[in-house]
């Protein structure tokens, strides 16, 4: 099949290329810099299918013309779909697929990152080190064990995420509307989310983005919590309302924040902006927080899972070439 890949960077090149050359039947691969949207819809036409990323917009607009074009085929290389109008790609015949899982492994172990280094302020002590400053004021952290992680979706990443913390010694509790034995295994306990957001020391998501999940962080939610709680997001960026996050840092409530994903982080991430001035001021407000670490939608980014990407990405084109259907498609009746 021709397959136009938008938003590609180097490592999504190398990846697919090397998955692409393992299939008996290569694909041609057209890689383009340019994220897909209304104003590039057209680079899309004439391919057969195109491969996207968690930035691109596939709304009816984009729809209509891939479809005009002969384009039968969107092959998300990611697991999350919200960037896809569902709705009009069953009207005009284009069918979705998806990697529903590469490594939760990366994403789990980059939470945990994110959380050990904000619990020994980490980011901090190297950027004053590297200035010549030795000093320990304000550098105090807390022992990880006997602390409470609530987890919020355990699912693959979740339960990783677990057995991660029960090595720490941290109690584990978990919300997810699916109850997985695996997640028990680990030693975790299911609670209801109320329960989970007023006992918690850490809280981390791991949910998909509904409808249901949209803001699941907001005003109400951080007013439960402990104070000085810490809140960790390496899931989608609007499971969090960004500005209910600020003022709970402001107020002492929330005392520790780690980002990887951004609810408006597609005008931002996967770019070098150094030489700009970021317009976004609720973002450039975030980064004022001493206590607040942002990554770039980075905790995917493993050689083993970008692998895994490419070659669960090579498989839907190549199977849907052959059958019609990819092995991982994405229909109106699975959550987002």
């Amino acid at each position: 099949m021709r397959v136009a890949v938008f938003s590609s960077k180097a490592y999504d090149q190398e990846f697919l290329a090397a998955a692409n050359l393992t299939v008996k039947n290569r694909h041609e691969l057209m890689f383009l810099d340019a994220r897909l949207g209304p104003e590039t819809a057209q680079l899309g036409q004439k391919w057969d299918a195109v491969c996207v990323f968690v930035n691109d917009v596939l709304d009816r607009s984009v729809l209509e013309i891939l479809s005009a074009g002969g384009t039968r085929l969107v092959a998300l290389r990611c697991a999350g779909f919200n960037n896809v109008d569902l709705a009009a790609a069953r009207d005009v015949g284009i069918v979705v697929a998806r990697v529903p899982a590469y490594s939760p492994e990366a994403v789990a172990e980059h939470t945990a990152a994110l959380i050990l280094s904000l619990n020994r302020k980490i980011h901090r002590a190297y950027a004053r080190v590297r200035e010549g400053n030795f000093s320990l004021d304000g550098l105090i952290g807390f022992d990880m064990k006997g602390r409470t992680i609530g987890i919020v979706g355990t699912g693959r990443i979740g339960v990783c995420v677990a057995r991660i913390m029960r090595g720490f010694g941290c109690q584990v509790t978990g919300v997810d509307p699916r109850h997985d034995p695996m997640f028990v295994e680990a030693g975790g306990r299911y609670v209801e989310l109320p329960e989970l957001l007023a006992t918690s020391d850490i809280i981390t998501l791991h949910c998909p983005l509904t409808s249901e999940t949209h803001h699941l962080i907001d005003t109400r939610a951080i007013d439960l919590m402990k104070e000085g709680v810490m809140i960790i997001n390496t899931g989608r960026g609007a499971l969090v309302e960004t500005k209910a996050l600020i003022k709970g840092l402001k107020s002492g409530k929330v005392g520790h924040v780690g980002l990887d994903v951004y609810e408006e982080e597609s005008d931002l991430f996967f770019e070098n902006l150094s030489s700009q001035i970021i317009q976004d001021d609720i973002f450039a407000r975030l980064l004022t927080f001493p206590n607040v670490l942002i990554t770039g939608h980075q905790a995917f980014l493993t050689r083993e899972a970008l692998r895994a990407i490419a070659e669960t990405t090579i498989a839907n084109i190549s199977q849907f070439e052959q059958s019609g259907c990819p092995v991982h498609p994405v229909t109106l009746d699975k959550p987002g």
